[in-house]
């Protein structure tokens, strides 16, 4: 069963990362856009999208990072991962992205449509 992180709702395209992100020099807080070097997503943007991956990496900077990305209105429209760990927990409950994890990531990829209902703990593929 999954659980909530952070709570609300969303509906949107997904971003799915096999690998962990890490958002201070990662994600680029004025564009959303995916800025790390030989990361699986570099080049891609995030801005309103479900952006899944299996949990988050480096520097305790990256809550502020999740924070300024919804703060310039370019985060994602939810977050969705296996293990929610501390960076990427507080900022998405400090920013309002509704947040959902112990979820298995492999049953999605890029481009599917993704309801998440962070309250009742659920990821659901629309198409």
């Amino acid at each position: 069963m999954s659980r909530m992180i952070s709570p609300g709702m969303a509906e949107g395209e997904a971003v799915v990362s096999p690998e962990p992100i890490g958002f201070y020099g990662g994600i680029d807080i004025d564009t959303g856009i995916v800025i790390e070097k030989d990361h699986p997503l570099e080049g891609q943007c995030v801005t309103g999208k479900i952006l899944v991956f299996p949990r988050g990496k480096g520097s305790t900077v990256g809550s502020y990072v999740i924070y300024g990305l919804q703060k310039n209105q370019v985060g994602p429209a939810a977050v969705v991962n296996e293990e929610t760990e501390t960076i990427v927990a507080t900022g998405v409950i400090l920013a309002g992205i509704p947040c959902v994890d112990q979820v298995d990531i492999s049953q999605f990829k890029t481009g599917d449509v993704l309801r998440v209902d962070a309250d009742k703990g659920e990821v659901e593929k629309i198409r």
